[in-house]
């Protein structure tokens, strides 16, 4: 579906410098030295050496730097960030110019106009990764068919809220004629909401790429009826009133290495106020507005603030009807990070009304 939208994207690189180069036998240390001096590296030849590069920049990293507790988890990924992003990597006529590179269609569909361009290595195998899930599909467990998030676009890796969500949304017998999804992202909250009979759900995103993407999805079938979409902050242009408001917003309160991509996952401190004052606005008397959420803040360390108990504390808007809390499932196998806390996570939906 065609919209006039514009979406997020990495922005291309025009360089009139001179770059150094990195191939399979250039000296890494030096190339690892220059790109803590900031200097730019261009991979060539083939893709692989990419690969490699970011490979020994982990290595040395992992020996520089502690990488045991949350808090230095995340000291090391801004770090690795700030140095990967200085690895480039050409495009031309919408093709990755080195050796051995995947298609990547995002290439044509977000640059179809730029010829020739630089973008950094991770940029690359993030729309590399993008690609596949949007065009392979991802299944959720809870709901029946797969979602192709587009690129940009949050999508839910661990699905325990979800159960929460959907469980809740089995036992409920209120009215169905409307909901509002805020921070509708791949569209899986709302997509429940349909199945389980709401008549109508008025979504928002603050993420363009989230709303075109749904659209494009939709397109003019059955779903597009129910699911009306904004592309704004908050409630958008949704001023109405609704019988039930959901909200997933981000666990984790942002810090001073936060960048756009990060959104999904770190709040400043302006959000829930003012969610929660534009909430009651918009909730129906006997209506009610669920927040997901987990302790993940708490447990690793990063704030003793839960900015749903202040509400209910401060607000003087809500009162607590129910809060369902679920473990945390392990972490995969696979994850190099030391995830201890895992233990101790719960997922929470809270069940709040007007007071």
């Amino acid at each position: 579906m065609i919209t006039d939208i514009n979406v997020n994207k990495p922005e291309p690189i025009v360089s009139g410098k001179r770059l150094g180069m990195f191939n399979a036998a250039t000296d890494v240390r030096r190339t690892i030295k220059d790109l803590e001096a900031g200097k730019p590296v261009l991979i060539t030849a083939f893709y692989s050496n990419g690969l490699l590069l970011l490979k020994e920049l982990h290595v040395y990293l992992s020996k520089k730097l502690p990488n045991e507790t949350f808090l230095e988890q995340r000291a090391y990924r801004a770090e690795y960030h700030k140095l990967s992003n200085l690895v480039l990597i050409e495009i031309v006529a919408n093709q990755l110019i080195v050796k051995k590179s995947p298609t990547i269609g995002w290439l044509k569909k977000m640059y179809p106009d730029t010829e020739n361009f630089l973008l950094t290595f991770p940029q690359v195998q993030g729309l590399n990764s993008a690609w596949q899930w949007y065009v392979n599909g991802i299944t959720i467990p809870v709901l029946r068919n797969k979602i192709h998030p587009y690129y940009g676009t949050y999508f839910p890796t661990r699905f325990d809220h979800l159960t929460l969500f959907d469980n809740w949304l089995h036992r409920y017998n209120g009215a169905k004629k409307s909901a509002i999804d805020v921070g509708v992202g791949s569209g899986v909250l709302s997509f429940l909401m349909v199945k389980h009979g709401f008549q109508k759900v008025f979504a928002t995103d603050s993420n363009p790429n989230a709303i075109v993407g749904l659209k494009e999805f939709m397109g003019n079938t059955k779903l597009s009826r129910k699911l009306e979409l904004d592309s704004g902050s908050l409630f958008g242009k949704w001023g109405i009133q609704t019988e039930l408001i959901v909200f997933n917003p981000p666990w984790l309160p942002e810090s001073d290495d936060v960048n756009n991509l990060d959104e999904a996952i770190y709040y400043n401190q302006k959000l829930f106020p003012e969610f929660f004052e534009a909430a009651k606005k918009r909730l129906l008397p006997d209506g009610k507005l669920l927040v997901i959420f987990s302790n993940l803040a708490q447990i690793t360390g990063v704030t003793e603030e839960h900015p749903i108990e202040k509400e209910l504390a401060e607000g003087d808007r809500f009162q607590l009807e129910k809060c369902f809390k679920k473990s945390v499932k392990n972490a995969s196998d696979k994850t190099k990070r030391e995830q201890h806390w895992r233990a101790a996570e719960e997922v929470e939906l809270w069940v709040l009304t007007n007071q």
